[in-house]
């Protein structure tokens, strides 16, 4: 695609895997090599009703690949790149979403942006020994930031100067690669959306409940089970997790400590720490998280909010709870660990973009403040009633924040540290 200023590649696979297989690097041959696009095998996200739907993307299991889009003008040296990993709880999303389309930052900023795919769910954090070693998908974004380190000057980027970008699962991504040795060097600086910082990193034990659950659903051989019945088990397991109600919102199958690449979490704490003098990161969540979860249609929710009165402060008084355990202490603690090691931290919070809005600042809020075109978030309710016009203008200041941060480590407003918590209000 070109539109005279901006360029998209789409379809670049960066690397090939069978079922539960490790990712293997592919013979590279150059921006011509690529296809129609696809994402990860999944069901619709349980955020949609909020957010909007995707363009949908023919599925596939061969789907280890990424988008570029650059600037049509090469930049002395090569431009500063963003690698941009999507969330979905580990189960939705795809880097070729038109959700997450990059044409405008990438044009007012100059700014090479790379978004990637990775396995998701069963197929990617799935841990059986004999068959799922688990934590696939940790590994995909690995070889996905190999690939860029290594061919990303091609599309005129700068494979010295990445930031690695995510928002929750994806941040959730970055937070665990921050403490595995073996990505040093793939990116200098991050910057970490929503990341759900409660749930932590999945236990061996955690992980064995939800493989159990998973196989009982399935009631056959994984690896040669066809991929709807691999789906529809995956969501019974999804839904069994979650407990009576689904009160439960955690992921059923996330990156899992002690099982390769990722480390226990005291080997992970110490690499945290090791690498956090001289490194930058912009980090931060929106103000009500958790609206997005449960002002939707949530069988719980829905009821309590129908009690006269009592009800509706019952559930902002959960959500206010919940929000702080499973993403703001933990934005703060991460936070306040990195800056007191010495690393730059610059954190941010988004709130709501329009008073009637009765999603408020919620999960993903600031996602169409990034990316996407008009058609888009055309239909997100999160945004009502705002156009598409107005979404573009009112994120207009973040992505020219983000575009400075990625290019000089310094998105424009002042550091934070424990005993100075600045922090930056958006919009």
């Amino acid at each position: 695609m070109n539109d005279s200023d901006v360029v998209v590649f789409r379809g670049i696979p960066f690397a090939t895997a069978a079922r539960f297989g490790r990712p293997e690097r592919i013979a590279y041959e150059g921006p011509h090599q690529h296809r129609s696009p696809v994402s990860a095998p999944q069901l619709p996200g349980r955020l949609e009703p909020v957010m909007g739907a995707p363009a949908r993307l023919p599925q596939s299991e061969d789907c280890l690949e990424l988008t570029v889009t650059a600037p049509a003008d090469r930049e002395p040296g090569g431009r500063p790149v963003m690698v941009w990993i999507h969330g979905g709880a580990y189960l939705a999303g795809g880097g070729a979403w038109n959700l997450y389309d990059a044409t405008d930052l990438v044009r007012e900023t100059g700014i090479v942006v790379v978004s990637i795919n990775y396995r998701l769910g069963v197929l990617g954090y799935l841990r059986m020994p004999g068959v799922a070693p688990g934590n696939l998908g940790l590994l995909d974004q690995i070889a996905a930031l190999e690939w860029v380190r290594d061919h990303i000057a091609e599309f005129g980027g700068d494979p010295e100067r990445v930031t690695v970008a995510g928002q929750s699962a994806g941040a959730h991504s970055i937070v665990a690669m921050l403490g595995i040795e073996s990505t040093r060097g793939l990116f200098r600086s991050a910057i970490v959306q929503s990341s759900p910082f409660g749930i932590g990193f999945q236990t061996a034990a955690k992980a064995q409940r939800a493989a159990q659950a998973f196989l009982t659903a399935l009631g056959g051989d994984p690896q040669d089970a066809p991929l709807t019945q691999v789906l529809a088990a995956q969501a019974a397991a999804a839904k069994k997790l979650a407990g009576p109600g689904g009160l439960n919102s955690a992921p059923p199958f996330l990156p899992i400590a002690g099982v390769d690449p990722l480390p226990d979490h005291d080997r992970w704490h110490r690499e945290v720490l090791d690498r956090a003098p001289g490194f930058h990161l912009v980090i931060g969540a929106t103000a009500e998280e958790m609206r997005a979860f449960y002002d939707g249609p949530h069988p719980v929710f829905s009821r309590i909010r129908s009690v006269p009165i009592a009800g509706p402060r019952v559930v902002s008084a959960v959500q206010n709870l919940v929000g702080r355990k499973a993403f703001e202490d933990g934005t703060t603690a991460f936070a306040d660990l990195l800056a007191a090691r010495g690393a730059e931290v610059y954190r941010y919070r988004v709130h709501a973009l329009h008073p009637d809005n009765p999603f408020g600042a919620c999960h993903c809020l600031e996602l169409p403040l990034l990316f996407g075109d008009d058609s888009a978030w055309h239909d997100s309710a999160m945004l009502r009633p705002l156009t598409p016009a107005e979404v573009r203008e009112i994120g207009a200041p973040l992505r020219k924040q983000w575009g400075a941060f990625v290019r000089t480590g310094d998105p424009g407003w002042g550091r934070y540290a424990a005993s100075s918590p600045v922090v930056q209000h958006i919009p």
